[in-house]
Formats: C-alpha cells, sequence, structure tokens
C-alpha cells in the first residue's frame, strides 16, 4: 500500500468508522484462487504477462502447498466461454478476441497451482461464486473462513470478496497472493475491501494461521 492519504489512516471514512474492527479468521478455512489461468499469467495472451499477476501465482503456490497437505478445500476458476452469447456485456474488447473461449491454451489453469484435488469451475462472470458450485462445496465442508487468491484485484477478486462477504463468511485476503495489471487500480480496491468488507493479511500471518491449525491441542 501506499504512504499517506491512500492508506486510509487519516481520510473520512476511518472518522465514520470503517474499518473499525477486524474480521478474524475462523476455524474452518478454504481457499478461493480467481482466474489463475494462462490467459491472465502468461505473456503470450493478450491479456497476460503483468509481472505483479507473475508474482502473486508464485506466492499462491506457497500458500496451497501446505493447504493441500492439511486437506484444506481449495476452489479454483477459469473464466471460459461456449460462445459470445454466453457472456455477459464486457467492456473489455479483447474478451471477444477468441482466448476466452473453452479450449482455447489461454484458459487452462497455470500449472503452478493447479492440482487435480481441487475443485476446478468455469465461471462466465466475475465472482467465483456465481452460478458455480462452489458456495455448496464450502458449505459441505463447513467451511467458515475464505482465503482469497487470484487476479485481477480490481474485477474478479473484488466481486469474489464481496460475495464471500455476502455469504457471511470470515474473509481474508493474502496480500502477496492477489495482484492486478497495474499498482493504482489493485492498491485501490485492497484499501477499499479492507474497509469495508475483509481483513488483508500477509501470506506469512495466513501461513501462520494454518500452522496454528495444525496443533492437536490448540483451544477449541
Amino acid at each position: 500500500m501506499t504512504e499517506g492519504k491512500n492508506d486510509g489512516s487519516s481520510d473520512r471514512y476511518r472518522e465514520m468508522g470503517y474499518d473499525g474492527q477486524a474480521v478474524g479468521f475462523g476455524d474452518r478455512p478454504g481457499i478461493v484462487v480467481v482466474d489463475f489461468q494462462r490467459g491472465f499469467t502468461e505473456k503470450g495472451f493478450a491479456l497476460g504477462g503483468s509481472p505483479m499477476i507473475d508474482a502473486a501465482v508464485e506466492q499462491t503456490a506457497r500458500l496451497l502447498g501446505p493447504a493441500r497437505a492439511m486437506g484444506i478445500p481449495i476452489a479454483s476458476c477459469r473464466m471460459a466461454y461456449q460462445d459470445r452469447r454466453q457472456m455477459p456485456r464486457w467492456k473489455i474488447t479483447l474478451m471477444y478476441e477468441g482466448e476466452f473461449f473453452i479450449g482455447h491454451p489461454a484458459t487452462e489453469i497455470d500449472p503452478r497451482i493447479h492440482d487435480e484435488s481441487d475443485l476446478v469451475v468455469e465461471k462466465t462472470a466475475p465472482s467465483i461464486f456465481f452460478q458455480t458450485p462452489v458456495a455448496a462445496y464450502f458449505t459441505r465442508h463447513n467451511v467458515d473462513t475464505v482465503i482469497v487468491t487470484g487476479c485481477n484485484t480490481s474485477g474478479c477478486i473484488r466481486a469474489s470478496v464481496i460475495d464471500s462477504f455476502s455469504h457471511g463468511w470470515h474473509t481474508i485476503i493474502a496480500l502477496e497472493c492477489i495482484s492486478d495489471v497495474e499498482a493504482g487500480p489493485h492498491e485501490a480496491n485492497l484499501l477499499d475491501m479492507g474497509r469495508r468488507y475483509a481483513d488483508l493479511r500477509s501470506l506469512d500471518e495466513v501461513l501462520a494461521y494454518l500452522e496454528q491449525l495444525r496443533q492437536p491441542d490448540r483451544p477449541e
């Protein structure tokens, strides 16, 4: 986050009580991995190649390894359409050029974070929860805490965070594990989500939380 006015430390929102309390971690986490598909993570595709997103993929891999070893439910999504008729009315011209149609390599999950044990869904709207089985999957596994990773912060991450919040889950944004094309929209949306819907936690804090869950004598 940038220094000064945009850090939220002395603005009207804070004076009104925004970000007045922490969401906190619950006892049964699940992880969502939003749109870490090759079309966003690799340079060879029209909307890919952001160094910020590449770094977030690498950090997310650090989180998913121990999470999978613990059997934590993980849901990963890719944006993919049968054809233009299935698309919402995107204002992003390149969405219509074919790379986000089912069967195109751009719709494949980045191999650095893909695992057969994850629930992988196709989504047609920004949120990973919109008309997908992810919410039901988490409910079946008694999830009370959703850890959010993926891209882009200003679009599909924000939509997924709002849906997680709306479901009543403890919503945690793993800071190093989400990103955007540019720093400005990334930081502005982090600031706003952090004062309304979710806790912003470092990857080290999230990993420490998972480690605490491993302890057989941890307090209930």
